[in-house]
């Protein structure tokens, strides 16, 4: 072990940090935990590309749990899920590894659909169609997912997959790059271009000084079902459209995965007097807090 790392410290930060992940799949192959973890430890996983980071979090979840320091390979397999969502264990792992990554899947795939699809949307608000494009069709392929079956049969996500799928053929469609020209020699004039779609209206916010806000008319919240020891805060964004309906509403700061679907499905239920700029509906992106008080008898 010691000849080991004495080596690794002779190598670029690049080859050495390979060489580190070969030498701890080689370790964990063999059983050697311990020293796995040792050999990964020392490769800092925020400087490395995606890929790699991933890879430096799988075996150092592997090894974890091969130990039995669970909480510790909890947090692990979270940072491998994080930076790739649709990311699974191979099947010749042991079940009991597998479980582990299906476990924290299923908890964590529910909050990162919502917080990609809102990553997605400000893509496509800025016309940035390409990333837009790649978001949408990642949210759409994470809802697809089997360890999201469950969150996305609850009301509210089928009409947020919905809106995922019309909006990426937007961009997409968006993105597009105009036909390249014909070379020729002289003939009829080529026949025009497509249309390029109409751009997406603004959306406008609290930072737009010019904006009057919109005014509520119905923004009721579901009791919280069940107790709660302490109380707890949470937000709803919503985008309220040119008539005052809710376009959309999603969770930014969540509360529990029962009560977020039960509030969401309230939200698209709100009404506003539209926001205006001289008088003009327009469209307007608000957060409205929520506060769950404690309520244990």
């Amino acid at each position: 072990m010691i000849a080991l790392v004495l080596a690794l410290s002779l190598l670029s930060a690049d080859d050495a940090a390979q060489d580190a992940l070969n030498a701890a799949r080689d370790l964990y192959a063999s059983a050697a935990y311990e020293d796995a973890l040792a050999v990964l430890n020392r490769v800092p996983e925020a400087s490395r590309p995606p890929e790699e980071a991933r890879a430096i979090s799988q075996y150092r979840a592997f090894c974890l749990l091969a130990l039995g320091r669970n909480a510790e390979a909890e947090r692990a397999i979270e940072a491998v899920i994080s930076r790739e969502p649709t990311y699974r264990p191979a099947n010749d792992l042991s079940p009991r590894v597998r479980n582990a990554f299906i476990d924290v899947r299923r908890r964590m795939l529910p909050q990162i659909i919502q917080t990609r699809y809102a990553q997605a949307k400000d893509a496509f608000d800025r016309k940035d169609f390409d990333n837009a494009a790649a978001g949408f069709t990642q949210v759409l392929e994470v809802m697809n997912d089997p360890d999201a079956a469950a969150a996305v049969n609850q009301p509210g996500m089928a009409d947020l997959k919905m809106l995922a799928g019309g909006f990426r053929d937007l961009a997409v469609k968006a993105a597009a790059p105009p036909p390249l020209p014909v070379s020729v020699t002289p003939v009829p004039a080529p026949p025009p271009a497509p249309a390029t779609p109409p751009p997406a209206p603004k959306t406008y916010t609290a930072s737009d000084t010019e904006v009057v806000p919109p005014l509520v008319i119905k923004q009721d919240l579901p009791p919280f079902p069940g107790q709660l020891r302490v109380g707890r805060m949470g937000a709803i964004e919503v985008l309220i459209d040119e008539t005052g309906a809710v376009d959309f509403a999603i969770m930014r700061q969540p509360i529990t995965t029962a009560y977020d679907n039960l509030a969401i499905a309230a939200a698209k239920m709100w009404r506003y007097r539209p926001a205006t700029i001289n008088g003009t509906p327009v469209r307007y992106k608000k957060v409205v807090q929520v506060t769950i008080k404690a309520n244990l008898r």
